[in-house]
C-alpha cells in the first residue's frame, strides 16, 4: 500500500516538531527547569490543580506557568492571583501548542529561573498527544466527569504519557465512573504510567501529587548534574 500524500506531510511536520522540541529541551536543561506538559480535555481542571498547587506547595519549589489557549488569557489571570508568572499563548485556530510556539516564546520573552515550569495545554485529548513541546514530562488529566472509557476512544495521548492524574474525585460519588476500570484501560496502554486520585476542590490527594513533583524536579537536577560532569570528564 503506497502512503497517501496527506501521511507524509504529517510525518514532515511532526519530524520538524520533534527537532524544535529537542531544541527546546536544550534551553529548559540551560535553565534547570523541570518542565512538565499538562494535557487534558476541557474543564478537566488543569487550571484549578494549578492553583491548589501553588497555593498548597508554598515554597517549596519555585514556578512559572506557559499558558496555552485559543483565545483569551482568563486562565493566566487566575494563575497570577497566586503569585506565580505567567506566560500566555494564543494559539488561534490551532487546537494545540506546538513545539514551535514554545521556541517562540522563550526566545522573546526570558523565563524566569525557577525549579519548574508547568506548560498548560489546550484543552483536548487528541491534538497535543503527538506535538512533544520538549517537556521532562507529560501528564495527563481525566476527570471523572468524563467516563472511564476515555482511555480507550483517546489511546495515543495515554500512551505518550508518564502520569494520570484523576481529577474532580469529589464528585466521585455523584456519576459513573469506575477508576478501577479507567486504571486497567489505561495500563493496557501503557503499564509504566502512574495513576493518582486528586480533588483541587478538596485538596484530596494533592500532597502526593507535590511530592512527585518534588521527586521529578531532584531527579532533573541530578541527571543535569551527572550529565555535565560527565561532559567535563570526556573532555
Amino acid at each position: 500500500m503506497h502512503e497517501s500524500a496527506d501521511e507524509h506531510a504529517l510525518e514532515r511536520i511532526l519530524g520538524k516538531n520533534e527537532e524544535m522540541a529537542e531544541h527546546n529541551r536544550d534551553h529548559f536543561r540551560s535553565l534547570k527547569a523541570c518542565t512538565f506538559n499538562l494535557m487534558s480535555a476541557p474543564g478537566a481542571g488543569k487550571t484549578s490543580l494549578l492553583e491548589t498547587t501553588f497555593q498548597k506547595a508554598g515554597s517549596t519549589f519555585s514556578s512559572c506557568v506557559i499558558e496555552g489557549d485559543m483565545v483569551g488569557d482568563l486562565d493566566a489571570c487566575r494563575i497570577r492571583k497566586t503569585g506565580v508568572a505567567v506566560h500566555q499563548i494564543s494559539t488561534g485556530r490551532s487546537c494545540h501548542l506546538d513545539a514551535q510556539m514554545i521556541a517562540r516564546l522563550l526566545h522573546a520573552e526570558p523565563l524566569e529561573k525557577t525549579n519548574a515550569i508547568f506548560i498548560e495545554n489546550v484543552g483536548n485529548l487528541v491534538c497535543p498527544a503527538e506535538f512533544p513541546l520538549g517537556e521532562h514530562r507529560r501528564i495527563v488529566l481525566l476527570c471523572v466527569t468524563e467516563g472511564d472509557d476515555k482511555p480507550i476512544k483517546y489511546p495515543v495521548i495515554f500512551r505518550n504519557c508518564h502520569l494520570v492524574l484523576f481529577t474532580k474525585c469529589d464528585l466521585l460519588e455523584h456519576v459513573e465512573f469506575d477508576i478501577n476500570k479507567a486504571t486497567k484501560n489505561i495500563q493496557a496502554i501503557n503499564p509504566d504510567v502512574k495513576t493518582m486520585q486528586i480533588s483541587a476542590k478538596t485538596g484530596y490527594g494533592i500532597d502526593r501529587w507535590i511530592a512527585w513533583l518534588v521527586s521529578e524536579m531532584t531527579d532533573y537536577r541530578e541527571h543535569l548534574k551527572t550529565a555535565k560532569h560527565v561532559h567535563h570528564t570526556a573532555h
